[in-house]
């Protein structure tokens, strides 16, 4: 009887030691599994930089779903907000750069591509910045200095840190010419000039930019070379052209924003996708663009999918950007970086531009940080193209 009972327990014990063996051999195939699963930026590693937009929330370590997925997946970071002027010096002489250095550090610390959006933009400025004590606007030369102290000031805190600035973003107007903005009022159209040779002086090695909306479109972009192709011959340092992405399902892009690319680098600048995202929703003016002073009523017409994608969409929209890929990988020779416009969709602007309070999914990443099909099916293109 007792060698039964001894024997029992060595089965028993042996029983135990192989389904631990089993459980630690299946768990190990699954952690080898996710390891060796590519992510986005080892997919397009030597082809360009993979990219995304950062918030306050994240560069500040409130979000930790969110920087995980990113230290994962891509490669280069820039500044959604924090950075604009209107956050960075809110009052005359007064700078706030918490955030700007938390992004920056960030970036570093994960080896990144940093770029800093951006130095002049007619949007998201400080109002004090053209007025004088009494809200007149100020003269040409003092908003030319104005100018010249927060470029210098701005770029000159991370010289050698940040590796690109969008300089002037969205100068050119929907129609033709430049955007009547205050700074071509006060300044007149050489502020872009200024603007570049402004930042050229504050970092010599940082890559300068030309970063505008709708730039698929072929009055923009012959605005766009006309702009460059200026600066270029005054002997004013600019490296790139960033076209924003913000398209959406309703738009057939894909034949311009091919042309777009080629045009833009066959002025022998560096071609940079920015700001990427694809909407669902329906576009109430069904014009392509991203003017951010647009602001429409909310209507259920506007807002189909308020309780989940559908999967005919969720399949439009993988193959959307699936066709966009294509031609970025076609032309990767040309294309230094792709960056999308937020890290998922519940954090995307698109929720609330042009409606406020819509239920978009225009990015890789869903609201629980999980990826969508289309992730999949850019890095099995990625994977085809070498």
């Amino acid at each position: 009887m007792k060698n039964l009972v001894k024997q029992t327990k060595k089965w028993n014990l042996l029983s135990l030691v192989l389904i631990g063996l089993v459980f630690f051999a299946c768990n190990q195939t699954t952690n080898t599994t996710q390891t060796t699963q590519p992510s986005i930026k080892q997919a397009f590693e030597g082809k360009f930089y993979m990219g995304t937009a950062l918030n306050t929330m994240q560069v500040s370590g409130n979000d930790p779903k969110a920087i995980e997925l990113v230290e994962k997946h891509y490669n280069s970071i820039v500044a959604e907000n924090c950075m604009k002027s209107e956050s960075l010096h809110p009052e005359q002489g007064v700078y706030n750069f918490k955030d700007a250095d938390d992004f920056v550090a960030f970036g570093e610390k994960h080896q990144m591509f940093i770029v800093g959006h951006c130095l002049i933009w007619h949007s998201q400025a400080p109002k004090w910045f053209f007025v004088d004590n009494e809200g007149n606007n100020v003269s040409r030369d003092t908003l030319i200095a104005r100018m010249k102290n927060h470029i210098h000031t701005v770029v000159g805190r991370y010289k050698g840190r940040v590796h690109g600035w969008d300089v002037v973003n969205e100068a050119i107007s929907d129609s033709a010419g430049l955007r009547n903005s205050k700074f071509l009022q006060i300044i007149g159209p050489d502020y872009i000039e200024l603007a570049f040779k402004f930042a050229n002086e504050a970092d010599p090695n940082a890559e300068l930019y030309y970063n505008d909306y709708a730039m698929n479109k072929a009055n923009k972009r012959a605005e766009a070379v006309k702009l460059a192709q200026n600066l270029i011959d005054k002997g004013i340092r600019i490296d790139g052209i960033g076209m924003q992405g913000h398209y959406g399902l309703m738009y057939d892009v894909f034949d311009e924003v091919e042309q777009s690319i080629l045009a833009y680098s066959a002025l022998r600048l560096k071609v940079m996708v920015t700001e990427l995202d694809v909407t669902v929703l329906p576009n109430p003016n069904r014009e392509i663009t991203a003017e951010i002073s647009q602001n429409h009523e909310l209507k259920a017409e506007y807002n189909p999918h308020e309780n989940g994608l559908p999967d005919s969409v969720s399949n439009e929209l993988t193959n959307y950007y699936t066709h966009l890929f294509k031609i970025y990988l076609k032309h990767s020779d040309k294309i230094s970086r792709v960056t999308f416009w937020g890290v998922n969709d519940g954090q995307s602007w698109r929720n609330y531009w042009p409606i406020h309070g819509r239920v978009d999914y225009p990015l890789p990443f869903d609201r629980n940080y999980e990826p969508k099909p289309m992730v999949e099916q850019i890095i099995k293109l990625a994977a085809e193209s070498k």
